[in-house]
This record gives structure tokens, C-alpha cells and sequence, in this order.
């Protein structure tokens, strides 16, 4: 199985004999979607998933969208909570709360609910922004284990989408065309991959994304194009909720040959012009190109541009980008789908595909020196090395002149005179004692001295094959260490 929880929607896929179906839900009412809506609303003091959470949002109830959003912060911690419903809850807990809402339904509302009586769900394939920080990917883990979910990899979503493509165009891939470029637009991150086709091995060569950009950013825009055409009428929290919700569905029923939109706002209607609204997200579409450029410097070897994710379903997005690249570009037939199809594709062990992923982001720690003064930058791992079955790993031995030593993880996308330039994103922060006096006390707080060469001290760093990186350091003459999740 595959699944691909999305900013606004989650969509199942199965394998069966070579056949990857889109699991159905039913909602309420009975009427049947391919997807299971990312939502989650508070009722009687109780939290509430799906299609329940839609219905209890519309009657007023408090609700919580865009839960994946929240993953995308750079300060994003194991224990981070949100304030939702007037109280706070761990992100963790949310996250796990909404999967089991999605075990139930797949057990009760869905299309494979019969046969999930007699046969359990024994693998999952998770998908995961290409790039999505070490402690992203540790919560979803974390998240689908504690709601029975049994996950034996996460995949990067571009990467799961290129699997999709070359199961359904095969033909396209020749000896002098081999190169895929997946453009994968979703509700609330941007992400594209290069990858090298050969029969069924893909080798992802290299990775470009933005975390915060995608389906609800065109939502919000609409919204306040309708927000300025109705006056600007002052809206409470319900109202803005339904406003943004109207403005998803009209965004969604856009055809290339729309002229209009109508949006309901505050009980009057108000009626946008396609082009108008196509003219405010074109500048957000320009960013995907152009943090797209570097993967497509050489056209050549380019078998195609495959576009997929729900936002990418917007006639603008395929529009600017055929303007740019002509016929190359190509339309997953299932743009909302294909990420979770490529999942039970890997997910199938008789499918034969075969991948090697990198690493998106690169690794690196600031240490301080000279008493504190100074701070030098240590690339750990780098952003296009492959990542095995078994990860990969990293050892740094040393003899420290300090008593302690200060480090402050971060990931980035690119290196500059080694040194980390433009998204950068903090981990953690880590204070390890040299001075044996110190070790097993909090140090945390004590100033930096140069006393002399320390004891050797190891660095031990690896990144599983789903990108969870993790550390430790041992002073190896008094066997004193420390293990730290980034």
C-alpha cells in the first residue's frame, strides 16, 4: 500500500496483481471520493478526522487544515505543539490522531474495507517532501507506527511520482532520452527531481524544492480577490474558514476554458475574472520555474516534464509551463494520485523498480573556537550524495583544546566558500563536555576555555535509508557519549 498524505487530501493506493487502484472513501452522505480529506475538527471535546471533520467544519465547529503545513517550519522540533480548539496539542499527537482516523475509514468507509477483513495491510510506502528536515521525516514515522501503519520506507514524492511515470509511459524512455523531470505542485510544498531512467532503476541525480508554496497559497489569493471585490467586509474565524474552503472548491472546478469564477462571501456573491486571478499566482508559479532552472540546464537527454500534485491541476500551471518548455511537458493523468501510485508501486515487491535516492538537503554543524569567538562551518554530509539501503555514515575523530564543545546543527541547500548559503534550517543544538570533570553535569550554561588537547573524541553521524540523521559522540578514553535524533 501507498500513502500519500497530503496538505489538503489523502490519497491511498494499492498494489494487486500488477494493478495500482486509487482507494475510494464514502463520506457522509454516501457519495464515493478518491481520497480521504486531510482535516481535522474538535467536537464535544473530542478531535474528529475525514469527511466528519468537512461536515462539523460547515456547522461551525473548530477545525484544523493544512496539518502538513505545520511540518514545513524550520524551528520544527519532536515537541512542538499547536493551539488548536483552546488548548495545545503535540503535533505528533495530531498527526497520529488523523491516521488512525484513516486506519478506521479504510476498515470501514473504504473500497478495500471487505478485503482488509481477511487481509491485513502488511506494508506501507510513506512519501515525504524531497525536502522535508530529519525531524519531519521522524515524526512521520513515528506517527504511522503509533497508528498501526507498518511503514518499511519513506520515499521523497517526486521520486515515488517518477516510479508513476514510467509505469504508465514506458515508451517514452529510449537510450538517448532518458531524463525525467518530475514538477510536483501540491497543497502546501513545491518539489522536482531529475532522475535517470534505465529499464526499471531510477537514480535520482538532483532535487529542488520550496517548502512554502503550493494549492493553499492559491486559495488564500482568491480569497482575497473576493475579500476586495465584495468591499473588504470584516469576517470572523467560521466565515474566513468557509471563504477559503468555497474559494478551493471553485479553484478546483477551473477548466481551461473558465471565464469566471463565482465565490460566495459573507451571503453575497461576488464574480472574480479568470485571468485576473491567473494574473495574481502567475509571480507564484514563476518561483516554482525558477527554482525548477537548475534541473533543467540541459535539455538534450530530456524524456519529459512530468507534472503532478493536486495544485498542479491549475490550467495556468501546464499553461506557463509549455509557454517554457513546449511539448516536453507532461500531465499525470491522476496529478492528485500519482505520488501515492508510485508509493504502491515500491511497495510492491513484484514490481521490479529499483531506486537510488540522494540526500536533498545537506548536513553540516557551526562550532565555535577560540574561546568562543570565532565559528567555523563543517559540511557533514552534502546534498547529492546517494543514499543507500543501509544509509550511510560518517565518523569525525579528534583532539579537542577546549573544555567544551558547542554545536549547532542546521541543513541547507547550497555551499558557498564552505559555507552554508540561502534556506538554511536549524536542528538542534548540542553542548558536549571534553573536560572529563564536566561529563555526566549540565554544561549547557558553563563559558568556553582553552585548557590544552583533550582526550580523542569520536563523531559518529548516520542517516538511515529514510533520512532520519542521527549522532553520537563519545569521549573514547572515559567511554562518556551522547546520542542525539536530529
Amino acid at each position: 500500500m501507498g500513502i500519500d498524505l497530503g496538505t489538503t487530501r489523502t490519497v491511498v493506493v494499492y498494489a494487486d496483481r500488477g494493478n495500482y487502484p486509487v482507494v475510494t472513501f464514502c463520506d457522509t452522505s454516501g457519495d464515493v471520493h478518491e481520497f480521504f480529506p486531510s482535516v481535522i475538527a474538535f467536537n464535544d471535546g473530542e478531535l474528529v478526522t475525514g469527511f466528519e471533520a468537512m461536515d462539523l467544519a460547515q456547522s461551525g465547529a473548530p477545525v484544523l487544515r493544512s496539518l502538513k503545513r505545520h511540518f514545513a517550519d524550520e524551528n520544527l522540533t519532536t515537541q512542538d505543539e499547536i493551539e488548536f480548539a483552546g488548548r495545545k496539542y503535540p503535533l505528533l499527537e495530531l498527526f497520529t490522531t488523523f491516521l488512525k482516523g484513516l486506519v478506521e475509514a479504510l476498515h470501514t468507509d473504504s473500497s478495500i474495507a471487505d478485503q482488509l477483513e481477511t487481509d491485513p495491510i502488511e506494508n506501507v510506502v510513506a512519501a515525504v517532501p524531497a525536502h522535508a528536515g530529519s525531524t519531519q521525516r521522524f515524526l512521520t514515522l513515528e506517527a504511522f507506527k503509533t497508528a498501526g501503519l507498518p511503514v518499511s520506507v519513506l520515499l521523497n514524492e517526486p521520486s515515488a511520482a517518477g516510479f508513476e511515470y514510467t509505469h504508465r509511459k514506458p515508451k517514452t524512455i529510449t537510450s538517448r532520452r532518458n531524463r525525467v523531470v518530475v514538477y510536483d505542485l501540491g497543497g502546501g510544498t513545491f518539489d522536482a527531481s531529475r532522475i535517470d531512467v534505465e529499464d526499471l532503476s531510477h537514480n535520482v541525480m538532483d532535487t529542488v524544492g520550496i517548502n512554502n508554496i503550493g494549492g493553499d497559497d492559491f486559495d488564500e489569493v482568491l480569497a482575497d480577490l473576493a475579500l476586495k471585490a465584495a468591499g473588504n467586509p470584516e469576517l470572523d474565524e467560521h466565515q474566513r474558514s468557509e471563504l477559503i474552503a468555497d474559494t478551493q472548491i471553485a479553484k478546483e472546478g477551473l477548466a481551461p476554458q473558465s471565464r469566471r469564477i463565482a465565490i460566495d462571501v459573507a451571503g453575497e456573491t461576488v464574480i472574480i475574472a479568470v485571468q485576473d486571478f491567473y494574473d495574481a499566482v502567475t509571480g507564484l508559479v514563476g518561483r516554482t520555474l525558477e527554482a525548477m532552472a537548475p534541473l533543467l540546464e540541459n535539455l538534450d537527454d530530456l524524456a519529459g516534464i512530468y507534472l503532478v500534485g493536486g495544485a498542479s491541476s491549475l490550467p495556468i500551471v501546464p499553461r506557463l509551463l509549455r509557454n517554457k518548455f513546449g511539448r516536453r511537458v507532461q500531465r499525470s493523468p491522476y496529478p492528485s494520485a500519482s505520488t501515492a501510485i508510485g508509493l504502491a508501486i515500491a511497495a510492491d515487491p513484484d514490481s521490479g523498480f529499483a531506486l537510488r535516492d540522494r540526500v536533498s538537503r545537506g548536513f553540516g554543524v557551526f562550532r565555535e573556537g577560540k574561546e568562543g569567538t570565532e565559528v567555523t562551518f563543517d559540511p557533514i554530509f552534502s546534498r547529492d550524495e546517494v543514499l543507500g539501503a543501509n544509509g550511510l555514515e560518517k565518523r569525525r575523530t579528534y583532539r579537542p583544546i577546549h573544555n567544551i564543545g558547542k554545536f549547532r546543527f542546521v541543513e541547507y541547500s547550497k555551499l558557498r566558500d564552505w559555507q552554508p548559503i540561502g534556506d538554511i534550517m536549524p536542528f538542534a543544538t548540542v553542548t558536549f563536555p571534553y573536560d572529563a570533570s564536566l561529563q555526566g553535569k549540565d554544561s549547557s550554561e558553563a563559558d568556553i576555555e582553552r585548557i590544552g588537547e583533550m582526550d580523542t573524541i569520536e563523531e559518529l553521524y548516520r542517516i538511515d535509508s529514510n533520512g532520519i540523521i542521527s549522532l553520537q559522540i563519545t569521549d573514547l578514553s572515559t567511554g562518556y557519549s551522547q546520542h542525539h535524533h536530529m
